[in-house]
């Protein structure tokens, strides 16, 4: 009897992800897992590559557009969200797929997430607050002072990262290091990680002409129209912040646009070199990649 199993599809950004994902659960007879941080929220389907309305007609997704852009959510939240949804999968069948390229939200579900206490509303709105006002450098100082520990290690640069911990700091009393076991988690079911991936010449022709295409599909009014919404944490991602600097009159439209593929080529970067530390991951060229999946699954 086949167990039940989670297959995986991840890989850099513009890779062809979400085509793979409709093409196998379509043959398995299942349904799609979004695991892609800002495909979460509604009204930025252009600036995130969403799965499209036809796309998702084919097989139905989960996790895409379902909260809006001043709400907050997490990569545990995503986890305990997952996780109580698959045994109604399994009720169903064997298999479900879980795509997207955001690290922390497919280890969330494939290793899990330590467990951090609850925020409160008010420390998390004063948090907020002084990040849009004060800026991350008061922030940084405090959470050196509360945790040199984690302060020695996290990405300066990372605003959600440096928040997040010195809000745990606060409302504790502890360190947010003192949470964090780094412990793998037992899943009862089985895990396929598959990544995609290509030549990166090829790779990068395809995120240039698709920051194009977006472009052409109206991804300027798209952030136009969410310009009000800028300092909420869902549009401080590549893309929106390079038309929020157009806007500003800070970039030229040219420019903006140039910088915006540059961006996203140094993202898929990232996420490259993140991939790397998990040697769970199968690599396959996209144009491979269904076949060999569904030789995979039927592998002892």
């Amino acid at each position: 009897m086949t167990s039940n199993t989670l297959i995986v599809i991840t890989g850099p950004t513009g890779v062809g992800k979400t085509r793979v994902a409709i093409d196998v659960a379509r043959h398995l007879g299942c349904e799609i897992i979004n695991a892609d941080s800002r495909q979460i929220f509604r009204g930025i389907p252009i600036g995130t590559a969403a799965p499209t309305a036809e796309e998702q007609a084919l097989v139905k997704h989960h996790f895409v557009a379902f909260k809006n852009l001043d709400e907050y959510y997490s990569a545990a939240q995503f986890e305990t969200d997952v996780m109580a949804l698959l045994p109604q999968f399994w009720a169903k069948g064997n298999y479900a797929v879980m795509c997207g390229g955001s690290m922390m939200y497919v280890d969330a579900v494939c290793k899990g997430i330590d467990i951090v206490p609850d925020i409160s509303d008010e420390i998390r709105a004063e948090a907020k607050r002084q990040l849009a006002e004060e800026g991350l450098e008061p922030m940084l100082a405090e959470l050196e002072r509360l945790d040199p520990e984690y302060y020695a290690i996290v990405d300066r640069k990372n605003p959600k990262r440096i928040v997040h911990a010195l809000e745990v700091c606060r409302q504790t009393g502890q360190t947010y290091t003192s949470f964090r076991t780094g412990k793998k988690k037992e899943r009862p079911f089985r895990i396929i990680k598959i990544g995609l991936n290509m030549d990166r010449a090829d790779l990068f022709d395809r995120i240039n002409r698709r920051v194009d295409a977006m472009m052409e599909e109206g991804f300027v009014e798209e952030a136009r129209s969410v310009e009000h919404l800028r300092h909420h944490n869902s549009l401080n991602t590549v893309g929106f912040k390079e038309m929020m600097a157009y806007f500003d009159g800070t970039m030229d439209f040219v420019t903006a646009r140039e910088r915006m593929k540059k961006n996203t080529r140094v993202y898929a970067k990232k996420q490259l070199t993140w991939y790397a530390k998990d040697s769970e991951i199968q690599w396959f060229h996209p144009s491979e990649a269904v076949a060999e999946i569904l030789k995979l699954i039927h592998q002892d």
